[in-house]
């Protein structure tokens, strides 16, 4: 079974219901399933097929969601460039991935074809509304997502429509997603969370959605008052944005959203307090990874732990070991290592870089975190930035999660220093609210945590280099 199949669920199934607003407009499931149709037979025509790749260079719009569909429909392999990528960025993608084809707005550096979106969609409606039959199986690549390429160039992940369907159908339950529900998306479908959560949950369950082209806080109360959602996908920037909304309509929106769920970079706990008592709800905080989709969550019904990222959901398995391989006891750091229908089967042309990421067939995540005994995890940071300094561990989050309770700190990165002494030392780069002291604040670090985790120095910027999902760059900062 593929995607397709599931999706029909609701392209079939609810034909006549209303599937999606955009810009004013309102879509059913059956209009969305003929227009795929109708662009998967111009792709045909085009020259494409099964394992061809095409790659998308656009915002959030109906034409990215039609090209999506029409490439699972077809076997075409489904590459979304991020729409903030520029030259450089854009190059490295089209040679690695190779595609026969780009659609974008906009001319790009590159001898490939670039395809209008508008173009392709009136060219579509030439063609006969019928599906193309494939014979794909669930193994199939549907998706070539690009990793954020913090730490040298982006590697594809190859994931699969088996891959999609066990996190969408894992998220529809643990989530209880309905038809009846009206979800709110604004995050962007080039990445894995707008796309593999908010689509794939869409598509599957039958409820309505109103795609936003991105996020506009400004607009924010309004959109929420008219739409009335049930529920939403964000991630913490978008999170401590709301906080600014007036307390009214904060209680308005509250009073009939069902679910607000968090991702792509760590929700600090002062934020998900103070939401909940906002808006009186607690977000639900989740993890995932572009080459696993969502690996934990936060349990729906049941504590919701501020600061954690839950449990694993069903049929993701979980290690934390040791540098040596060794597994570390509940309340001690280790590495994230997984195992699951979710997890990817390898990086695209890449086989050095997947044989690296695999130990035993377990998934090897870079990420570390520690486990309390009731089974609750709790992540402390990359594996990449681990401080050591005088031979003790030293995990970031740990002092940006106490600076980010303090009154004058908005934002806090901490990342590492060369010092001749002892090799490394902390550094915190602080985005504050109001003036600020450092003695003061070193003051109150030293109070509540060891000498060795104090940062040597506090930096004050105005604003913390972030990638399109809002996880922070921290290559990008230089102590």
């Amino acid at each position: 079974m593929t995607l397709s199949d599931l999706f029909d669920l609701s392209l079939k199934g609810r034909r006549d219901s209303p599937a999606l607003d955009f810009e004013g407009r309102t879509y059913t499931f059956g209009e969305i399933d003929s227009r795929s149709n109708r662009l998967a037979q111009a792709l045909l025509a085009r020259g494409f097929s099964a394992g061809d790749r095409l790659c998308v260079y656009l915002a959030n719009s109906i034409e990215m969601i039609d090209l999506y569909l029409a490439c699972l429909k077809t076997g075409v392999i489904f590459v979304p460039i991020n729409i903030l990528y520029k030259d450089r960025e854009i190059s490295h993608i089209l040679s690695d991935a190779e595609p026969k084809a780009v659609v974008a707005r906009e001319p790009l550096s590159t001898s490939l074809p670039v395809w209008s979106p508008t173009d392709l969609t009136n060219e579509a409606t030439r063609f006969e509304d019928l599906r193309p039959l494939t014979g794909l199986d669930g193994d199939a690549a549907a998706g070539i997502i690009y990793t954020s390429g913090t730490t040298g160039t982006s590697k594809g992940a190859m994931l699969t429509h088996n891959n999609f369907a066990a996190n969408a159908l894992n998220l529809i339950t643990c989530w209880r997603i309905r038809s009846i529900d009206r979800l709110l998306l604004p995050l962007p479908l080039f990445h894995v969370h707008g796309l593999g959560n908010g689509l794939h949950c869409w598509l599957i369950s039958g409820c309505r959605m109103e795609l936003l082209e991105r996020f506009t806080w400004q607009t924010a109360a309004e959109t929420f008052l008219r739409f009335r959602p049930t529920l939403f996908f964000g991630v913490p920037t978008i999170y401590t944005r709301l906080l600014s909304l007036d307390p009214a309509a904060a209680r308005e929106i509250g009073s009939f959203m069902r679910l607000f769920v968090s991702g792509s970079a760590p929700l600090p706990a002062a934020v998900l307090e103070e939401f909940r008592a906002l808006f009186g709800h607690t977000i639900l905080e989740r993890y995932g990874m572009s080459e696993t989709l969502m690996n934990m969550s936060n349990p729906y019904i049941g504590e919701r732990r501020p600061g954690t990222v839950g449990l694993p959901l069903p049929g993701v398995s979980v290690r934390l070991l040791d540098p040596e391989g060794k597994p570390v006891p509940d309340g001690e750091t280790g590495e994230v290592f997984l195992r699951g229908p979710n997890v990817f089967g390898g990086y695209w042309r890449r086989e050095e870089a997947t044989r690296d990421a695999f130990d035993h067939g377990w998934f090897r995540t870079g990420d570390l975190a520690t486990r309390s005994p009731d089974g609750y995890y709790t992540l402390s940071g990359r594996r990449s930035d681990l401080i050591i300094s005088g031979g003790f561990n030293i995990y970031p989050r740990e002092i940006e999660e106490f600076l980010l309770e303090q009154p004058e700190v908005a934002e806090a990165a901490v990342v590492a220093a060369p010092d001749p002494l002892r090799g490394e030392v902390p550094v915190a780069y602080i985005v504050a609210t109001t003036a600020f002291d450092p003695a003061a604040l070193e003051s109150r670090c030293r109070e509540k945590m060891a000498s060795f985790k104090i940062p040597r120095k506090f930096v004050r910027v105005e604003g913390l280099p972030r990638n399109a999902m809002g996880k922070i760059q921290k290559h990008l900062l230089h102590p």
